[in-house]
């Protein structure tokens, strides 16, 4: 095979899609150009000689003839210089290049050989890339939403500026399962818990997709945002929901409640009425040891049941919601009053009841059964509390004091046993409680007693042990 002829080089030359243009490498003058620099540039190779730095480059200082020359002597005195040149054609259109100039010593001559290409297009598309970048990179910032890619131990390869804002700086390289309260990665959409190490749990809506980006990324892509706030509002929902059907159901009580005492109140007024005449022939008989003990049994059968029926009066009046028959009276005498049927149950339990009631008066404004009947569900809640302990730590004690500023009458009811049953002491008049026969109604059925009266109830862990009850009345001012 023949070598090739110096025609044939040239031939290959004039063939590039490559602008070459050929510069003494003492004076810069063109010296040759190729068809593809002609055909850019719009001059013939004859046009193109006589030219110099300011007739064929854009108007602009980085492209005057001193930076032009210096290019130049770059190339000669390292042998290859690249620069970014704008050249303007024959028409004045300006041709945005990536030049590159190399020093080549000819037989004749050392001379320049310049080789540039039109990159106006990809410049603009890369304008174009970096404006969408920035877009995407300004997008990802404000999402709410947190983007990681996982590879397939669990790793983060990616995350997103909004999901380090919501799970820390440290999450990318990190082990994903760390955020996961559940010490597990999500395997499928739905509701998932994270949080920094240490941190406090938020609920997370979360999807889960594999994506494989040719030579880039490729891993399982999780996208979460935070729900915490709407789970708290479904959780409260739910609980008003349940809280209202208790409240149905407490309705529903009270009706029964009605229905109860109209009937109950009957029999009870009839059994009074045998009791005071069984007294009556009794005490018309010659008294003697056993007439009165028989007497001492039906004096309290006839207390209880006149007990009896003053409740059953008030229950009419207060599920019926009639008038107040609310009376002036102190605090104090309540509890005495209450303090026989307290120490009557108490003593079938072998529970010590302590009373620690205070001198000072303690008026207040309320119906005395409906007050006593609190003190008592109170008092008998302690006592059925402490029965099941050993003998030495049955006690609940009973106290009375003013509130210190002077507003509030007050009774305070502790006892010794396991506490609120890990129920909060703002739930626990809702209907919850932690016995295992208990409805719970009693404390509903006394936080509205006292509500209605304008007082407050509130009921709280014991120090070191048990649970404290207490509620207080408004302190009736002189008219």
């Amino acid at each position: 095979m023949k070598d090739l002829e110096l025609a044939d080089y040239r031939d290959l030359v004039q063939s590039l899609k490559y602008c070459v243009l050929i510069h003494d490498a003492a004076t810069y003058d063109i010296l040759w150009a190729n068809r593809a620099a002609c055909a850019l540039l719009g001059w013939t190779v004859d046009e193109l000689k006589p030219l110099k730095a300011p007739d064929m480059s854009k108007n602009a200082q980085q492209y005057s003839r001193e930076l032009g020359h210096r290019w130049l002597r770059g190339a000669v005195e390292h042998g290859v210089s690249a620069t970014e040149w704008c050249y303007r054609s024959k028409l004045g259109e300006e041709v945005l290049t990536e030049a590159i100039a190399i020093l080549v010593d000819l037989p004749s001559r050392p001379v320049i050989m310049v080789q540039f290409r039109d990159i106006a297009e990809e410049k603009a598309v890369r304008r174009d890339l970096f404006r969408t970048e920035g877009r995407l990179r300004a997008f990802l910032a404000s999402l709410a939403e947190g983007i990681v890619v996982l590879d397939d131990d669990g790793q983060v390869i990616f995350a997103s500026e909004s999901a380090t804002r919501q799970l820390g700086p440290d999450l990318h390289g990190a082990d994903f399962a760390d955020y996961c309260c559940d010490g597990t990665v999500p395997a499928e959409a739905g509701r998932h818990r994270f949080a920094t190490p240490g941190g406090e749990p938020r609920w997370y809506a979360v999807t889960r997709q594999y994506i494989d980006i040719e030579s880039d990324l490729r891993g399982h892509l999780l996208l979460f945002y935070d729900v915490t706030d709407r789970v708290r509002q479904e959780e409260e929902h739910y609980r008003d929901t349940q809280r209202l059907n208790h409240l149905a159901r407490y309705n529903a009580m009270g009706d029964m409640a009605m229905a109860i005492a109209h009937e109950v109140s009957q029999p009870i007024a009839a059994a009074y009425n045998f009791v005071e005449g069984a007294r009556g022939r009794l005490r018309a008989q010659a008294s003697g040891a056993g007439t009165d003990s028989v007497l001492w049994g039906l004096d309290n059968a006839r207390r209880q049941i006149e007990r009896a029926s003053r409740i059953l009066d008030s229950l009419r009046q207060y599920v019926g919601r009639l008038e107040h028959s609310e009376q002036l009276t102190d605090l104090g005498a309540i509890v005495e009053d209450c303090r026989y049927f307290i120490e009557l149950r108490a003593q079938g339990d072998s529970v010590r009841v302590g009373f620690d009631l205070t001198a000072e008066p303690l008026p207040v404004r309320c119906e005395n059964v409906l007050i006593g009947q609190v003190v008592m569900n109170l008092a008998f809640n302690g006592i059925e509390e402490m029965a099941t302990w050993p003998p030495e730590r049955r006690r609940v004690e009973l106290a009375t004091r003013l509130s210190p500023d002077g507003d509030w009458a007050e009774l305070v009811v502790r006892d010794h046993g396991h506490g609120l049953g890990g129920i909060p002491g703002d739930r626990i008049f809702d209907g919850f409680t932690s016995k295992a026969n208990g409805s719970g109604i009693g404390l509903a059925l006394s936080h509205r007693i006292i509500s209605r009266h304008g007082g407050r109830i509130s009921a709280a862990q014991g120090e070191p042990d048990g649970a404290v009850f207490s509620f207080a009345l408004p302190v009736a001012r002189p008219q």
